[in-house]
């Protein structure tokens, strides 16, 4: 459990040295009945917004998090790792999802 949340925190923090740098992109005509992608500045806002709300989160939501969505782990091999029932690691992934739309849709 400790080398997980050590791992996780090691993540975070590679992370954050990453400089944001804006890259040139040629201006496209918005496809009809879709919006446009957003500006980087907003795509920068919307970074930082979840990384925050990220941070927010308890150890074990980021673990989570990061295991499923970032090292691509399968719900079972969470749960076999973590030593409770799938049922479990689901239930908590989905509130873990849902506590950072919450954060999110406050910042808007």
């Amino acid at each position: 459990g400790r080398i997980l949340v050590n791992r996780c925190r090691l993540g975070l923090r590679r992370r954050r040295r990453r400089e944001v740098r804006e890259i040139p992109m040629p201006e496209v005509e918005p496809r009809s009945g879709l919006a446009a992608d957003p500006a980087p500045e907003e795509a920068v806002v919307r970074r930082r917004a979840l990384e925050s709300a990220f941070e927010a989160l308890d150890v074990e939501a980021r673990t989570l998090l990061v295991l499923h969505h970032l090292d691509g782990l399968s719900v079972a091999d969470i749960a076999a790792r973590m030593a409770v029932p799938e049922g479990t690691v689901k239930s908590r992934l989905f509130a873990a999802r849902r506590v950072l739309d919450q954060a999110l849709g406050a910042e808007a």
